[in-house]
């Protein structure tokens, strides 16, 4: 089996950008990220693009990829489209690592974008929803669909006293928020620039269960880029040591979800455990979200996500930084680009390149992205280990 580096990473800055094409987004990130690797577009092998909800907000459907690269000089080149719900580009990138580990391509590009930021939130509303069974949805959430996206009930009913995950610690959930605030201030590309208080978080206007507006990250447009190579030109050290993607298990309870499974895999693969990891981006969509990783990611016991984030374990110059990027609460969350975009920001913290975001030293990095929800569980999972 091949190693396989990044050896180019680039995105565009996340947030509202009606004035602005998916084409133009993605030629955006592509060129940044083979600039970076210092390569060429007739030098990649395949593209992997990943996006979830373009043929819903703009009905262009079946050859999205071929569509937005078609003025990158990269038309003729396999070009695979994968869509997967919010973990359509992590999903993207899983192939693309494969196809460079099996020894079938040297170089690959990986794309991930999305343009769900519209005036008709509605058409926004339903896009995003389209990544949950409709049949379970209309069933479950009979109201929330028509106001905003379903996701967020769910993740509310992940705080009640029945559930699996942590139980509700209102100053743990705003915490969350102001720490990846705080983080996304320092982030030129992240949607929100802006710091926000405890207070402001919990006086922001309510969504569902104890979340508030600040608790959920919110609707985005943007694209991300990867470029991978077994034998990177730029010497680039950052390897991907661990590639997992798996499905959730339905209604099957009796087995471990989906980002349990994923990671347990990847940390076996990469050999590595919870306890060296340096830096790591997971799926905040909520602030539930999180501290519920946290947990599931082995980053803490049962019962102690609280204290991780009321202690500033998480928060930079803390012991184990979570989401220095800002996380899917202030950097954004254009669903087809999020995986994509957690992976850039880990190469570059472990090229050293973060500026006043950067994690000192970090070596091991771990990216946690989810996709949809099926029954019991996210419809998809994946999870990247990443080590210089």
């Amino acid at each position: 089996m091949e190693e396989v580096f990044v050896a180019g990473a680039a995105m565009t800055r996340f947030g509202k950008h009606l004035e602005r094409s998916p084409r133009e987004l993605v030629e955006e990130a592509v060129a940044a990220a083979l600039q970076d690797a210092g390569m060429e577009a007739r030098e990649v092998g395949a593209v992997y693009v990943g996006n979830a909800v373009a043929g819903l907000m703009s009905g262009q459907e079946s050859i999205r990829g071929q569509v937005v690269l078609r003025r990158t000089g990269l038309m003729g080149i396999p070009i695979v489209n994968v869509e997967n719900a919010c973990a359509s580009s992590s999903t993207a990138l899983h192939l693309g690592w494969q196809a460079i580990a099996a020894g079938m391509q040297d170089c690959v590009l990986v794309v991930g974008y999305e343009k769900l930021y519209d005036p008709d939130r509605q058409r926004s509303y339903r896009a995003f929803n389209a990544s949950m069974d409709l049949e379970e949805m209309r069933t479950r959430f009979p109201e929330a669909g028509a106001t905003r996206s379903v996701f967020m009930d769910l993740y509310a009913s992940f705080a009640g006293p029945e559930s699996e995950g942590p139980a509700a610690d209102v100053e743990a959930l705003g915490m969350v928020s102001v720490k990846n605030h705080h983080h996304g201030a320092l982030n030129p590309l992240a949607q929100f620039r802006e710091e926000v208080t405890l207070e402001q978080v919990l006086a922001s206007r309510p969504i569902a269960g104890p979340l508030t507006l600040l608790m959920c990250s919110p609707l985005s447009d943007g694209a991300a880029a990867l470029v991978l190579m077994a034998h990177p030109r730029n010497r680039s050290r950052v390897r991907i040591a661990a590639s997992v993607l798996t499905s959730g298990r339905g209604d099957d309870r009796s087995r471990p979800n989906a980002a349990v499974r994923a990671v347990g895999a990847a940390y076996e693969r990469a050999g590595i455990g919870p306890e060296d990891l340096d830096v790591v981006e997971l799926h905040d969509a909520t602030s539930i979200a999180e501290l519920q990783l946290y947990e599931e990611l082995g980053l803490c016991g049962k019962g102690e996500a609280a204290r991780l984030i009321l202690d500033r374990v998480t928060w930079l110059g803390g012991q184990l930084p979570v989401n220095p990027s800002g996380g899917l609460l202030a950097r954004g969350h254009p669903i087809g680009a999020t995986g994509a975009a957690q992976v850039v920001e880990l190469a570059w913290q472990l090229q050293g390149r973060c500026g006043p975001r950067q994690v000192p030293e970090a070596k091991v990095a771990l990216a946690q992205n989810g996709g949809g929800w099926v029954g019991t569980d996210a419809a998809a999972c994946a999870v990247h280990v990443l080590i210089t």
